[in-house]
C-alpha cells in the first residue's frame, strides 16, 4: 500500500505529493527540518522537537508556518494513516517558492511536507553488539546548532565510514569531537559521563536533552565539556544519542576497543531509562 504523506495542507499518497523545482528547499538547502520518533504509536519528546524547529527557522528569519497544535494532529494522522507503531515522523520546512537568488526572497509562503517511516528501535540489534566509529575532520558548516538540511558532507562521511567498515564516524574539530554524523556524542568515565557542552558547534539535540533531564532521577554525574579521540579510546564507555535511537553504545573508536569491547551497564541503564519515559511520557 502506498505511503501517505503530508504536503501544504494535504494528505496525499507518496507517488501524488510534487514540490516546485523553484522550492528554496530544493535548490538552496533553505530549510530545516525535525525527525520525532514514534513509540507505541505515540509521538516522544514532540514538544522538545517543536521548540527546536522553531528555534532552527527563527535562526534562519522564517516563521512557523504552523501552530504546535496543527503539527501535533497533522503528525497523528500520519501516523494513523500509515499504521506506525515504532518509527518516526520526519517534518520539513522549506523557505519556499522563489526566482534561484543567494538573497532570502521576501513574501514566499513555507512549503511544509512530512512522512512516516518504520524503523523498530526499540530491538535494534546494534544495541547488544555495539557500534564501530573512525574519526573525521568536521568540515560542516559552523551552524551545526541549525537543523537543517545541508547533509551532504554528512552523507559523504558516513557513506566513507561504512566503505572503511565501521557503523558511524565522530567529527573532530581542533583535537576534540564535536558530535556524530548525526548523534550526540558521549563517553563514561570512572561513573562520570562527558559530553561537548551547547554552542554553534553541536546540535542542540532532543535526546542530549532528555538525558541532562534524567541527572536527578538517574543519578547520573554528567560534566559537559569536550573530550578527545584518545579519551574516548580510554573511556569506560562511549555511546551516541539522537531520535529516534535514544542511545545506542560505541564498542570501538578507530580500531581501538572501548572498554571491555561490549556494551556498557552505564549506557544500557540509560537506554532503559529513556526508552521507559518514552513511553510514559509520549503523546
Amino acid at each position: 500500500m502506498s505511503r501517505i504523506v503530508y504536503l501544504n495542507g494535504e494528505f496525499l499518497t507518496e507517488e501524488d505529493a510534487k514540490v516546485s523545482v523553484f522550492d528554496r528547499g530544493f535548490l538552496m538547502a533553505d530549510a530545516v527540518y525535525e525527525y520525532t520518533a514514534v513509540i507505541d504509536g505515540k509521538l516522544s519528546e514532540f514538544d522538545a522537537h517543536i521548540d527546536r524547529l522553531k528555534r532552527s527557522l527563527g535562526e534562519l528569519q522564517m516563521q512557523c508556518p504552523l501552530s504546535r497544535d496543527e503539527i501535533l494532529q497533522m503528525h497523528r494522522r500520519l501516523v494513523a494513516k500509515n499504521n506506525i507503531d515504532v518509527g518516526g515522523v520526519y517534518l520539513q520546512i522549506s523557505r519556499g517558492i522563489a526566482e534561484r537568488d543567494f538573497l532570502f526572497p521576501d513574501n514566499t509562503t513555507p512549503t511544509v511536507t512530512a512522512f512516516t517511516q518504520t524503523l523498530n528501535f526499540v530491538e535494534n540489534p546494534i544495541n547488544e553488539v555495539g557500534l564501530k566509529v573512525v574519526s573525521v575532520e568536521d568540515g560542516r558548516w559552523i551552524r551545526r546548532d541549525i537543523k537543517s538540511v545541508q547533509l551532504l558532507y554528512t552523507s559523504m562521511v558516513k557513506t566513507d565510514a561504512v566503505a572503511r567498515g565501521a557503523n558511524d564516524a565522530f567529527f573532530v574539530k581542533d583535537g576534540f569531537v564535536t558530535e556524530a554524523t548525526s548523534a550526540n556524542a558521549f563517553i563514561v568515565k570512572d561513573g562520570r559521563i562527558i559530553t561537548r557542552q551547547l554552542s554553534s558547534d553541536i546540535l542542540h539535540g532532543v535526546m542530549r536533552k532528555a538525558i541532562m533531564g534524567l541527572r536527578d532521577s538517574a543519578q547520573l554525574q554528567i560534566e559537559e565539556r569536550p573530550f578527545s579521540i584518545a579519551e574516548a579510546q580510554a573511556a569506560d564507555e562511549v555511546f551516541i544519542t539522537a531520535s529516534p535511537i535514544y542511545a545506542l553504545p560505541v564498542v570501538e573508536v578507530d580500531g581501538v576497543k572501548v572498554g571491555t569491547g561490549r556494551p556498557g551497564d552505564v549506557t544500557r541503564r540509560i537506554r532503559t531509562t529513556m526508552l521507559d519515559e518514552a513511553r510514559s511520557n509520549a503523546i
